[in-house]
């Protein structure tokens, strides 16, 4: 679709020729690549009296971690978070990124981010202190302004318990693997990895993690179980009882309307797991949670981080506090994090988040402080309006998907060098669907937004009948979107569910008209 240009990407990151002078009287922060930890709090106090004094982000409190690159790649396994529990996935996961990265086939990320109160970053001990300063703007006060202020974020995740909640989850796995056994254990999570994707609401907001009330509700769940167990409760009336009896038998379609959490409706109503497996597909549900806004604000979140690092530092150049050296190692790294590969060029993988992103907040102030006409004419409400307002409202109250939908402007489709490209199944060739005009720029911007909504790269898949009075079959309906078929992974990511469920699982396939077109099941 697009044969994307470096262009920007360079002529953004060099330093205007002549417009900066260090004061004589301001001396450096440091000089040469060394670092200690005295100078990266020396750093994060001139960091953040530039991003919150002067600019006004609003962040969490800072937790500075310092670890070595093994600590770097378990982090990477881990899907990032500092304490989680074990499997086995992680280690291989490990041990791959580990021997690419000795070979030197694949690098390490400078920083890794929490999304936490206070927000933690992890800092690589082998960064230079140049590198250090970056990733403090970047990590400590980019991502974490974003994490604090987009509304995915702040409807979605909860900052103050997420630590608290993965200790929690950690500790009951562990508790489960020496109570049952870890194959145990392990068949349970292997099977909730496999439909995480599935285990999110995109419409209804969920309630706030609480470690407190985790336990308080597990206790009960034992309670519960105990009393199943215990003949003596049995012997108690139980009023409406046989009525209760009779209108359940009438309950044969179930439920209403479909869910498309799968994980949650799993773990509500399978009739083969124990409170245990429950409890276990609970807390893979809650990180599939926690990570759902980072899906849908990549290009964003990185872009937000990267243009207030590319700002900050430039910035305490202004003043002095660094040094030509600095700035020279500083745009450097910053020139090879936003550089977008054209389509035809060796290593190309698609648009650069980085990239992207940078280039539109960088492109979103320039229309505010200098606009053309053909700003003024696509871009009426904020051409020359205050870029610190417009940049804020636009990191809080957009996705990617309709940041790039709203703001992606006919410049910045030049200078990527976009294009519509259309490949119709009922033709033989390419077409050239949409070029650099009024109408083309508007069709380019809509394909582009909708390469970043997330309906249209995870599988349509709802439950959509539990016969729970009868066989206790799970039948799911999966619609196609855009006539495309389910990948060979389907079979196996079935049988996934099949275990959890414990009964026959059938997946039915419909068009958009909703006439079936294909079905599987699996009984055993």
């Amino acid at each position: 679709m697009s044969k994307p240009s470096g262009a920007r990407a360079d002529r953004s990151a060099t330093p205007r020729s002549g417009a900066r002078v260090q004061p004589p009287s301001v001396q450096p922060l440091s000089a040469g690549g060394e670092w200690s930890f005295e100078l990266i709090d020396t750093y994060d106090r001139a960091i953040r009296e530039i991003a919150v004094g002067e600019f006004g982000l609003d962040c969490y409190p800072n937790q500075i971690e310092i670890i070595a690159s093994e600590q770097m790649l378990d982090a990477y396994a881990s899907l990032g978070l500092p304490i989680g529990y074990a499997h086995w996935s992680f280690g291989k996961e490990f041990i791959r990124n580990e021997h690419l990265y000795r070979k030197g086939h694949q690098g390490l990320a400078y920083e890794i981010v929490i999304n936490s109160n206070p927000c933690i970053a992890y800092l690589m001990e082998e960064n230079t202190m140049p590198m250090q300063a970056l990733v403090i703007a970047h990590a400590c006060y980019g991502h974490n302004s974003f994490f604090k202020g987009n509304y995915l974020f702040r409807q979605w995740t909860d900052a103050d318990a997420i630590i608290d909640y993965m200790v929690f989850a950690k500790k009951y796995v562990m508790q489960c693997e020496e109570r049952y056994g870890e194959q145990a254990v392990e068949e349970v999570l292997d099977s909730c990895h496999a439909l995480m994707q599935h285990g999110v609401d995109r419409y209804h907001h969920p309630a706030p993690l609480s470690v407190e009330d985790e336990r308080k509700r597990q206790i009960e769940r034992e309670r519960h179980a105990w009393r199943q167990y215990d003949d003596i409760w049995r012997t108690l009336p139980k009023a409406g009882r046989d009525a209760e009896r009779r209108a359940r038998r009438s309950e044969r379609i179930y439920p209403a309307e479909p869910q498309e959490n799968l994980l949650y409706f799993v773990e509500k109503h399978s009739p083969r797991l124990e409170p245990w497996q429950s409890e276990i597909v609970r807390i893979v549900r809650k990180m599939a949670q926690y990570f759902y806004p980072q899906g849908q604000t990549k290009v964003m979140n990185e872009g937000w981080a990267t243009f207030w690092h590319y700002t900050i530092l430039n910035r305490l150049f202004d003043k002095g506090l660094v040094d030509t050296g600095f700035m020279l190692e500083f745009i450097s790294a910053h020139t090879n994090v936003v550089s977008q590969r054209g389509y035809d060029q060796r290593g190309y993988g698609g648009i650069n988040p980085y990239a992207l992103g940078f280039a539109m907040f960088s492109d979103l102030k320039r229309i505010c402080v200098a606009p053309t006409a053909e700003d003024r004419s696509w871009f009426p409400d904020i051409a020359g309006s205050d870029w610190r307002s417009v940049l804020d409202f636009a990191m809080r109250n957009y996705k990617d998907e309709s940041f790039i939908g709203q703001y992606l402007s006919p410049r910045l489709m030049r200078e990527f060098r976009l294009f519509a490209v259309a490949d119709r199944q009922s033709e033989d060739a390419y077409l050239v669907d949409a070029i650099h005009n009024d109408d083309g720029y508007r069709r380019v911007r809509r394909l582009m937004a909708a390469q970043y909504n997330r309906d249209n790269q995870i599988p349509d898949i709802q439950v959509l009948r539990y016969d729970r009075r009868g066989d206790r079959s799970l039948t799911l309906r999966h619609r196609r979107h855009r006539g495309r078929p389910l990948d060979d992974d389907a079979e196996q990511v079935l049988r996934h569910l099949h275990r959890l469920w414990g009964f026959a699982v059938r997946l039915v396939t419909v068009d958009e008209n909703d006439k079936e077109v294909a079905s599987r099941e699996i009984k055993s």
